[in-house]
């Protein structure tokens, strides 16, 4: 999970630097995103033993697909095009909360005093870390701000969502399984969307600097995160996997002083050392341990086992 939001928090300034240049739309990105992914989990798959999914778990997946594809990254992209970009990060900080609610109610994971105090410091430390950030005379217009607030929390509650429900589902196929039927089914539903924008894109515009960063977003930021969340997923419970959410604006800040576009602060060196030891308080509570000593398929058939 820290593998995987590392390179989501290097994917932020990445994709920033890619649309910037004005060829490749936000809805373009997220095109790239999950076409390429899809893609990129089929041609893997050919070179692994071949998985039988039934018709009814097909329609499991497609929900997945939508819960932790479609509307987590389509709600976010609309919505930062609203609202301030600030407050879209601020927001994103309430995911790890939503897990923790939506994981005590459908998995009966326990609320300890060490989780609840975990997602706070570690949520206060992000977003000192996002305040710290940005100034009043930095912050860009916003059309609509109420709708975009909504659709980034949109964003948040459906990948919280996902991490609930899909929690003992996941573990009866392997990632790559998993993985090329949900890119599959949020390929499907975002295609007539998209259609517009692919073709009113001018393709020859595009720099070798944007297509190595487009690649990496791909690559990296899409094909190996998805593939280190879903062993991440399969082996913890859902309230820890939310926390590493906290890890991005770390990362993007990092990355943003070693560019020389952001200088390191004792504010934000504080708001780092909050969200590491939120992030180590949720780490250590009971039910982290309690994870630790059950077997990671123990409520998983003898066939689910097998494959």
């Amino acid at each position: 999970m820290l593998g995987a939001n590392v390179m989501w928090g290097m994917m932020a300034p990445v994709a920033k630097m890619v649309m910037a240049a004005g060829v490749v739309a936000p809805l373009l990105m997220t095109d790239f995103r999950i076409f390429g992914a899809a893609i990129l989990f089929w041609l893997t798959s050919l070179l692994l033993p071949r998985e039988h999914v039934p018709a009814g778990d097909l329609l499991r997946l497609a929900g997945a697909g939508m819960l932790g594809i479609v509307f987590n990254q389509g709600c976010y992209v609309f919505g930062v095009g609203y609202t301030y970009p600030s407050e879209a990060s601020i927001i994103t900080t309430t995911m790890p909360i939503w897990v923790m609610i939506l994981a005590a109610l459908f998995l009966g994971e326990p609320v300890t005093w060490k989780k609840v105090t975990g997602i706070l410091l570690g949520g206060s430390g992000a977003v000192l870390l996002v305040m710290g950030g940005h100034g009043a005379s930095a912050e860009m217009s916003a059309d609509n701000p109420v709708l975009g607030d909504m659709l980034v929390l949109t964003a948040q509650l459906s990948y919280a969502l996902y991490l609930t429900l899909y929690k003992n589902f996941i573990r009866k196929y392997s990632l790559v399984t998993l993985m090329k039927w949900m890119f599959t089914f949020a390929s499907v539903a975002i295609l007539p969307f998209s259609l517009p924008t692919i073709v009113s894109t001018d393709w020859q515009a595009l720099t070798a600097a944007e297509t190595g960063g487009v690649a990496y977003v791909v690559l990296g930021g899409t094909f190996l995160a998805y593939i280190f969340v879903m062993i991440g997923q399969k082996a913890l419970r859902p309230t820890l996997v939310g926390m590493y959410n906290y890890v991005q604006p770390i990362v993007a800040t990092t990355i943003g002083i070693w560019m020389g576009l952001d200088v390191m602060t004792p504010v934000k060196a504080i708001a780092v050392a909050m969200i590491f030891g939120g992030v180590l308080l949720v780490n250590l509570s009971k039910a982290a341990h309690r994870e630790k000593a059950t077997p990671v398929d123990s409520d998983v058939s003898d066939e689910g086992r097998s494959r």
